[in-house]
């Protein structure tokens, strides 16, 4: 039996029980995986001086797979984003976001199956900033001015937003690969090109140039703005969205919830020499230890992750056993009940155990 390392980043807040139920799910399936186990977050921040020791860096890079649990990111102050850093740091370039209706789930609509693919290392998530007052930032809107001939308020912040066409062909051939791959009919470019003409405008020409070679799978492009109006009203024309990082963060979440939140919503950063595994949601401390958030998006990327290992088999049997415990809406967390208070939602731990029953009764019939 071939066996895989793989690196496991428990997270903090509800990060590390959901990364023990995910795990045990995974393992369940028999698939043998040797667990590296490498911690980041908060509470290393607090005793190492940094959220994202280089070690962590350094297992992905060695066994070039990874699953994380949720990272907290603290909002305006504080230390940048880990799972940004990680993405950069190694070149995960595409992040891939599938958005599918499981029966049971509570939502406004059904039998939606799109997949979000986002640029992951330009744009405006490149991190390229310059802060207000500083003599940097007066450089460069000084420069700007100079150039452009437009006036931009002494007291402002200053971000840049950067798209290549090399970032740009790598990702939008990796959504044409992957709708080949899982045989999907059609990809959507998603753009601002109307306005930002040299950056959105570069990356429609590029998508366009790219979608040349496969004749086999339809191509059209959508403004942004439109975009979301028309996933909202007619979801089900749309397949396979590709976008610049920020616009593809803002529509993930948008098509999440059209499956009904983040709690079934899984997520890949994949590159060229490795891909990191990790749920779309973030890490909601007040639950810390309570048993209580629900598994479903790490376990799916999970299912993401065995398929990205070859191991398709295991993947489709722990994808029919979360649909069918989520269907069946027994052994589910408090959120994927009807009634929110409702005495007989389960806990963390037990819907993953439910997960694991359900692929036992599988294998055993």
């Amino acid at each position: 039996m071939k066996s895989y390392r793989v690196t496991l980043i428990p997270g903090d807040g509800v990060g590390p029980e959901i990364a023990d139920t995910a795990r045990a799910c995974i393992d369940a399936t028999g698939v043998a995986i040797d667990w590296d186990i490498q911690h980041a977050g908060l509470e290393v921040m607090e005793k190492e001086g940094t959220p994202l020791p280089e070690r962590v860096i350094e297992s992905i890079r060695k066994n070039k797979v990874a699953l994380k649990s949720p990272i907290t990111t603290p909002v305006g102050t504080g230390f940048r984003s880990v799972n940004v850093a990680l993405r950069k740091e190694l070149d995960l370039y595409a992040c891939l976001r599938p958005c599918k209706s499981y029966e049971g789930v509570r939502s406004r609509y059904k039998n939606i199956d799109l997949v979000i693919v986002r640029e992951n290392t330009e744009d405006l998530y490149a991190g390229i900033e310059f802060q207000k007052g500083t003599k940097e930032v007066q450089e460069i809107i000084a420069a700007i001015e100079k150039y452009s001939g437009k006036k931009i308020r002494p007291d402002s912040g200053v971000s840049i937003k950067p798209i290549s066409v090399s970032g740009t062909e790598r990702v939008v051939k990796f959504a044409f690969d992957y709708a080949r791959q899982y045989k999907r009919k059609k990809v959507t470019a998603v753009h601002k090109a109307n306005i930002m003409k040299f950056s959105d405008g570069l990356f429609l020409e590029v998508a366009r140039e790219i979608a040349k070679k496969y004749t086999d799978i339809q191509f059209e492009d959508r403004i942004v703005d439109n975009m979301c109006m028309q996933l909202v009203q007619v979801p089900e024309q749309y397949d396979v969205l590709v976008l610049p990082n920020l616009y593809g963060d803002i529509l993930s979440d948008l098509c999440a919830g059209l499956i009904g939140g983040l709690g079934v919503a899984p997520g890949a950063n994949i590159g060229t020499d490795g891909a990191l595994f990790e749920a779309t949601h973030g890490s909601a401390p007040k639950y810390k230890g309570l048993n209580k958030v629900n598994p479903t998006a790490v376990i799916l990327s999970g299912v993401l992750m065995l398929r990205y290992l070859g191991e398709t088999q295991a993947a489709d049997r722990l994808e029919r056993a979360i649909a069918e415990v989520i269907r069946e809406g027994k052994n589910v967390t408090y959120d994927m009940k009807a009634d929110r208070k409702d005495p007989t939602a389960v806990g963390t731990r037990e819907m993953g155990q439910a997960i694991i029953d359900k692929m036992k009764r599988t294998v055993n019939v």
